[in-house]
């Protein structure tokens, strides 16, 4: 059967089980759409924002393509990184109202998130979906989701009824929504893929959802699991970065997943990369041992709570950045470091599997440097053509099974076993 017959009949028998069960018992809810909030900053960075510094009566409307499917929605909005409350007016999804608590505004703390109403709207895999919101105050965006992999659009005024938003302002990243939960079949359950700007997608075509998630994505709507990318531009495993440390976002990011059964992180280049480059130019170097803690620690922290853990090995990076105003990314030393710690992560045993996406993407004769055909341009981020080898790359047999125990130190994919 073909990857589309396949989706399609999935989804014929997740409606007819839908309608062959009361809305109020149908409640297994998982994310299948994910945005990870990460807090602003001022202009003393060495990149811009890219997104308006406060929104005042204007509605912004936001394109996401959601992985697994459902017979109902629900809406996630985030202002986890607010100073003052977030004040909604209004929101739509495919034109259809949506509503917090019975009512069509809402207030958001600082700090907090909001969770609308279930939304009745059923919704195939891999559909694409579009939410219009109205943010009728002054408005400061302390918090949003930086990247240009998907752009959305910002009207003047309460355009939630305007169907046609081309004369609109576009802006490069998100803004407040960051998640859409899907009430899916009951062993449905969501992958959360954790990382930096290789697996927040840059370097891939805008609006066209080639990420390595959103791969993954469609090799695993078949069997009804959804992936949230919580993948964040300048992350970092230790550090602060452009978002918290991976190790300080776990929690909200990964273990507050809805749904949550497994998660792929890919992390370390920029804690190696940045020290001494415009990133980071008075920190020092990183050590093996400082890297291999905070992946012990992320490997507990999964396993406490009965979460399986894939592990990427660091893709090749000679030469990234050169010739931009943010050389010195890479390094030889620094590239001794990504060695070393990418031998580690394969035989460290303490994963639940390894994914080696450095043996799938270098080149055999520059092992340092990405394939030509892999590399988006900037020898440090794959274009779609990588991102897909990425995803072919996991073993999705593992996720796939039901068995959340699993025993670590399995195989490594991506390598002959």
């Amino acid at each position: 059967m073909s990857h589309h017959r396949h989706t399609a009949a999935l989804w014929i028998a997740m409606t007819l089980a839908g309608n062959a069960l009361a809305a109020d018992t149908r409640t297994h809810w998982v994310t299948s759409w994910y945005a990870a909030p990460q807090p602003g900053w001022d202009s003393k960075f060495v990149l811009p924002m890219n997104v308006p510094a406060f929104l005042d009566d204007q509605t912004v409307r936001e394109y996401v393509r959601i992985s697994a499917g459902g017979d109902r929605i629900k809406l996630v909005f985030s202002n986890r990184y607010g100073k003052v409350p977030l004040d909604i007016g209004a929101v739509s999804v495919m034109t259809q109202a949506v509503t917090f608590a019975g009512a069509l505004q809402v207030a958001i703390a600082p700090g907090a998130t909001v969770t609308s109403d279930p939304i009745a709207l059923p919704v195939a895999p891999l559909s694409l979906l579009q939410v219009t919101t109205y943010l009728p105050a002054r408005t400061a965006v302390s918090g949003f989701h930086w990247g240009a992999s998907q752009r959305i659009s910002v009207a003047a005024g309460n355009a939630g009824q305007v169907a046609d938003f081309s004369d609109a302002a576009r802006v490069d990243g998100r803004l407040f929504l960051s998640a859409v939960l899907v009430d899916a079949l009951p062993d449905a359950r969501t992958v959360v893929a954790l990382g930096d700007s290789i697996t927040d997608g840059n370097g891939s075509t805008p609006d066209a959802n080639r990420r390595w998630p959103d791969f993954l994505a469609g090799r695993l709507a078949p069997h009804g699991i959804a992936v949230a990318n919580a993948g964040i531009s300048g992350a970092r495993l230790l550090k602060d970065g452009m978002g918290e440390s991976a190790l300080a976002r776990f929690g909200q990011d990964v273990l507050g997943q809805p749904g949550v059964s497994d998660v792929i992180a890919l992390l370390g280049i920029n804690d190696i990369g940045w020290p001494g480059s415009p990133f980071a130019p008075d920190e020092v170097m990183v050590t093996l041992d400082d890297l291999t803690a905070g992946f012990r620690q992320l490997a507990a922290t999964a396993h406490a709570r009965g979460i399986r853990i894939t592990v990427g090995t660091l893709p090749p990076f000679e030469g990234a950045l050169e010739g931009t105003p943010f050389a010195g990314h890479y390094s030889l030393q620094k590239d001794a470091l990504r060695t070393r710690l990418n031998d580690w992560i394969r035989r460290a045993g303490i994963f639940d599997a390894v994914v080696d996406f450095d043996a799938v993407l270098r080149d055999p004769k520059r092992p340092r440097r990405m394939q030509a055909r892999f590399d988006s341009g900037d020898h440090l981020h794959p274009g779609d053509a990588g991102y897909r080898r990425m995803a072919d790359a996991i073993d999705i047999g593992r996720i796939v099974a039901r068995d959340r125990h699993a025993t670590a130190g399995g195989r490594v994919a991506g390598t002959k076993p």
